[in-house]
């Protein structure tokens, strides 16, 4: 094994190769990035796509399947599929179909269409919550059940995991410092207020801590991924979900469970597959296969408790809903995903998938003996450089290691394999074969052998 030194060494003579290897095969995506320097903000239409791993973002020209062409030629096998938007894979042939009718009648309507019941129904079949409300993100859907919680508990502030993400909500844009308080996250832009006002942030997986944030009695909701995602997979220990619901009900607080990216756990989420309980669950991205469109689930409780504190003359100024919201496109959308694409015998596909991925990355880091390890989500799956899994997002955070992530991610990019950013994580469309997930492997390895041998 090389030395610190020379790894790095190593790695900084390798990430230049690659970078130049990157902008000579991508000239096309190169001028059209310089040309929208002119007319967009950063030359992207928004902000986070300059922290891919070339020098610039590639420009897509089409997509069908797991895979996607740019607009220099390049195929590629795409394991981020729209870091979940795209879950369904790209432009599947029931949703295409469905939604290029739907234009034809009309897009939107601002009342209800016959399908919105079909969905509805559907929805609670696959999370047991009978009560549901559409909205065009997952952003919107946890602001709306953020500000359910608030109204009808009369409590103002919520409860966080360390280095969650659920959308661009204010409240969840916080971290907690070395000794624990909770401030502003990094880079968090123009925050209304501190989020220490509104929001108490623990370490997930922490029980003790749990049950002191919500003695008080003054947490409305606890807003939570089953499992987190978005500072990489940290899996619930054993029991913790048990805890969470029994301390969250003996407090009288709400349980909000955010089930955008672990829905690839299953057709009805983690929720589902593990039995849990929420008072209010939350979906987006992948339920409309791509098409704007979000949904949030209500128990019989809470939609009661809603209900009393609700008047038709007040519906259109509660500020829970949208114009666009449960518009006819996206409806039929959700329809088609849930009805044609997003249904068990998908997930019977691509779970073994995520598996075949999964020991093939462990066969490559226990050849070269790595300091790293694989923790698998359902069709989801990702390397991180540690030898054990974090427990909480604090050590997932720790372990981050931003020149080697790009090194990674610009080595399969540069052989034609795209890796969602900010973590090491592939997600299995359905259309993805073994001989694509055996192909990321060979990668992989030749990646790692480029590096450490």
């Amino acid at each position: 094994m090389k030395s610190q030194i020379e790894l790095r060494t190593r790695l900084k003579a390798l990430l230049a190769a690659e970078q130049a290897h990157f902008a000579a095969a991508h000239p096309r995506s190169k001028a059209l990035f310089e040309r929208a320097q002119a007319s967009l903000l950063g030359g992207v239409p928004m902000n986070w796509m300059v922290k891919w791993a070339g020098e610039f973002p590639l420009f897509v020209k089409e997509g069908k399947g797991a895979r996607f062409r740019d607009v220099d030629g390049h195929d590629y096998l795409d394991l981020c599929l729209g870091d979940t938007g795209a879950m369904a894979g790209h432009a599947p042939t029931a949703i295409s179909d469905a939604v290029s009718e739907q234009i034809g009648r009309g897009v939107t309507f601002m009342l209800p269409v016959e399908d919105t019941l079909w969905v509805g129904e559907e929805l609670t079949r696959r999370f047991r919550l009978p009560y549901w409300q559409m909205t065009l993100t997952a952003t919107d859907a946890n602001r709306f059940a953020i500000r359910i919680a608030r109204q009808i508990t009369g409590r103002q502030k919520i409860l966080v995991f360390n280095w969650c993400y659920h959308g661009t909500v204010d409240e969840t844009f916080i971290t907690a410092d070395a000794s624990g308080q909770g401030v502003p996250r990094k880079g968090n832009i123009g925050p209304p207020v501190d989020p220490a006002m509104t929001t108490r942030v623990i370490e997930f997986n922490d029980v003790p801590a749990l049950e002191k944030a919500l003695a008080p009695g003054d947490i409305a909701c606890v807003l939570a991924e089953p499992a987190m995602t978005n500072i990489g997979i940290v899996h619930p220990e054993l029991g913790y979900h048990d805890a969470l619901r029994q301390l969250t009900r003996r407090t009288g607080t709400l349980l909000i469970i955010d089930e955008t990216h672990t829905l690839c756990a299953g057709p009805g989420g983690y929720t589902t597959a593990f039995g849990l309980e929420p008072d209010m669950l939350t979906l987006g991205k992948s339920v409309a296969g791509g098409v704007p469109a979000a949904v949030y689930g209500l128990s019989a409780q809470v939609g009661e408790r809603i209900q009393r504190h609700m008047t038709i003359e007040q519906a259109d100024t509660g500020g829970i809903g949208g114009t666009l919201a449960g518009n006819a496109l996206s409806v039929v959308a959700m329809r088609a995903t849930l009805e044609k694409v997003l249904i068990q015998a998908t997930y019977d596909r691509t779970i073994p998938l995520a598996a075949r991925f999964s020991a093939g990355v462990e066969a490559v880091i226990r050849e070269f003996d790595l300091p790293w390890h694989m923790t698998q989500l359902g069709c989801r799956a990702e390397y991180r450089f540690s030898p054990t899994r974090p427990q909480n997002g604090a050590e997932a955070a720790a372990v981050d290691d931003p020149d080697l992530d790009r090194y990674m991610h610009l080595a399969a990019l540069n052989r034609n394999i795209l890796l969602t950013p900010f973590h090491n994580m592939a997600l299995i469309a359905p259309e993805t074969t073994e001989a694509e997930i055996d192909y990321h492997t060979q990668v992989f390895r030749e990646s790692v052998r480029n590096l450490f041998s």
